[in-house]
């Protein structure tokens, strides 16, 4: 009986998003649908799975957090309606908002967050951080659960309001228990977000669909940044997929769609021109280019040689081939992002200036015997496309032999997950970007984790870069954190685990019937509305 009181809840919330009234199905009266072209397709569905800007957006789609960043980037309570901390600092208590549903009707649970926060405290870097000082966790009831820690750590709540990839999404404890290196099935995308996936409607390679969630219980706040009422303003959304540059901008022109995330920046003075159109710079702190090596793969296996590419390398030439504007790049080349507390030159002084003579020196003296480094390349993403033959040309300069591979993003997604040699269906390296408020300390990036088989895509394993992330982990005074950030620099210099390529910022391009556009790190769509 209980189960089939479930389905029943289940169809009539499905009717209700669908707008199925007395029997018959139809669109509601007067239905607003927002179409957005996204900064890539979707053919992946796991945002604990992947790191993949899409897929996160996916997420804030469908699911909900436990807390948030508000527009002054202080963490707020989201499904949390109460929180308390011992006085040893070692129980964390937290009890969730009263009439939590999933979207297919059955509430919220304490043991749904405790399996959430466990499989993502498996494959995040913060997550996972926080998950080694763990002792266990408790269900007290069905809204409160605690959380028993070994010793006291600092960064419980921003860890678990971290805003970008991984996000800690609240998920059903049957989709949470997925093993978090399998990607969760289609049928168990379902959330407590503000809205949700049509998976009928989901063609990969042409579009996506969610709908209002009509189960969805805002908080009483304003909308601020991440937190606060996730409110659906529009009945609608299509994400549909566009490749061609050229032609995304002429379907926004023509109001075929609604808003391009990415839009190619050398388009955005024709788009500033089209009194249809406005541009909206949603994320002032920006983002930050990456190379990522493969520290698996000879060559990059040697420290010496990952130095090499980092002396090889300037950053100037990547953001003229990818932003072209110097309005919207920024030549940075500390750790962490510009403007913000950890950022410091220290010990970089060598690196990032193209010394393609010097990077020379330093592959003789290291061995390199000319194996090819496997590059891969995204072609279908604008903003990264002219940036891996700018490395092909730097890298080779210097001596390296390179094989640039082309791909769309979703292949190299899942092709970066291999750890087969290079010749076999692996890689060396390739370039991303990551938004700067994914990159903020060394516990929160996660290039930075280097604790082998447990460290994001390109596995480094290193006990000195692990070592000072613990400690900056369980630090609490600024000024020596600042501290342990300028040791782990100067030691990184050496031992790279990836290069920051430069920062850039990126606005929407949105038709001016479109409003409520959330400033917030990463892209959302509650508070929007079309006129």
């Amino acid at each position: 009986m209980l189960q089939f009181r479930k389905s029943m809840t289940a169809l009539a919330v499905l009717a209700s998003a669908c707008g199925v009234i007395g029997g018959t199905a139809g669109p509601a009266a007067a239905q607003t649908t927002l179409k957005a072209v996204m900064n890539s397709d979707v053919k992946i569905l796991d945002p604990i799975w992947t790191t993949a800007y899409v897929q996160r957006a996916f997420g804030y789609m469908v699911w909900d957090v436990l807390f948030a960043l508000d527009a002054n980037y202080e963490v707020k309570p989201q499904m949390v309606d109460t929180w308390s901390v011992s006085d040893d600092k070692l129980t964390w208590t937290f009890t969730l908002r009263e009439g939590l549903v999933w979207s297919d009707g059955t509430p919220v649970t304490g043991e749904d967050c405790i399996a959430s926060i466990k499989r993502w405290g498996a494959r995040d870097s913060m997550g996972q951080k926080m998950m080694a000082s763990v002792a266990g966790f408790e269900s007290v009831d069905a809204r409160t659960f605690k959380m028993k820690m070994k010793e006291p750590y600092g960064l419980v709540l921003q860890s678990l309001g971290k805003p970008s990839a991984n996000v800690p999404f609240m998920m059903p404890k049957k989709t949470a228990d997925t093993d978090p290196m399998t990607q969760i099935k289609v049928e168990d995308v379902i959330g407590s977000g503000p809205f949700v996936f049509v998976a009928k409607e989901w063609k990969p390679g042409e579009k996506v669909v969610f709908l209002k969630n009509p189960t969805y219980k805002p908080r009483a706040e304003p909308p601020s940044g991440l937190a606060g009422a996730k409110l659906a303003k529009v009945d609608r959304i299509e994400w549909v997929w566009i490749p061609d540059v050229q032609t995304q901008v002429s379907a926004l022109q023509s109001g075929e769609i609604d808003m391009l995330e990415s839009p190619s920046l050398d388009m955005l003075p024709l788009l500033a021109k089209d009194k249809n159109v406005k541009l909206f710079d949603y994320n002032k702190l920006g983002n930050q280019f990456a190379l990522r090596f493969n520290t698996l793969a000879k060559p990059f296996d040697n420290p010496k040689i990952r130095y090499a590419v980092s002396v090889a390398l300037g950053q100037e030439d990547f953001l003229k081939a990818s932003i072209g504007d110097p309005n919207w790049y920024q030549v940075c080349k500390p750790m962490f992002v510009c403007g913000t507390p950890f950022a410091t030159e220290e010990g970089m002084k060598d690196i990032l200036n193209q010394n393609a003579a010097k990077a020379r020196e330093i592959l003789k003296e290291a061995g390199y015997d000319g194996t090819p480094i496997v590059l891969m390349q995204s072609t279908d993403l604008g903003i990264l496309t002219n940036m891996a033959p700018v490395a092909k040309q730097q890298m080779e300069a210097a001596g390296f032999k390179v094989d640039m591979q082309s791909m769309d993003w979703q292949t190299l997604v899942g092709r970066r997950t291999k750890k087969d040699p290079p010749d076999k269906g692996g890689w060396h390296a390739f370039i991303t970007g990551w938004a700067a408020a994914d990159i903020l300390n060394p516990v929160m990036a996660g290039f930075f984790n280097a604790s082998c088989d447990k460290a994001m895509f390109g596995w480094p394993c290193d006990e000195t870069i692990e070592k000072l992330r613990d400690q900056f982990s369980k630090e609490t005074d600024p000024a020596k954190q600042k501290q342990i950030v300028i040791d782990l620099q100067k030691y990184w210099v050496e031992h790279p685990t990836h290069i920051n390529l430069g920062q850039y910022r990126q606005p929407f391009a949105l038709r001016t019937s479109v409003d409520g556009v959330m400033l917030a790190p990463v892209t959302v769509f509650w508070n929007m509305t079309k006129k």
